[in-house]
């Protein structure tokens, strides 16, 4: 499932949703590229998306829910990738890195 917070976060003159999958990196990708945000917009579990994209994000099936909920979500599929966490303490068999 892929799921969106509301666009809230300021930056660079726009305000930015986080758009996340609870399944694989693989969904959030394809997703991502049906959204037609770029592959930069990727910040290690999530994708940073404008709030211009935002109702397309919802149209297109995504859920909205509250941000703590995103990462809540993200922990618990263990999808999560912390900042403090390096490539290599990310990588390892059970890791879907899509």
């Amino acid at each position: 499932m892929l799921y969106v917070d509301r666009p809230t976060v300021p930056w660079r003159g726009r305000l930015w949703s986080h758009l996340i999958s609870d399944v694989s990196y693989a969904e959030l990708h394809a997703f991502a590229e049906a959204l037609g945000a770029p592959r930069r917009g990727f910040d290690r579990d999530h994708y940073d998306i404008p709030a211009e994209r935002f109702p397309m994000a919802v149209w297109l099936g995504a859920r909205v829910v509250p941000s703590r909920e995103l990462v809540r979500l993200l922990r618990d599929s263990g999808l999560r990738r912390p900042k403090h966490l390096t490539a290599r303490d990310l990588a390892g068999p059970a890791r879907d890195l899509g």
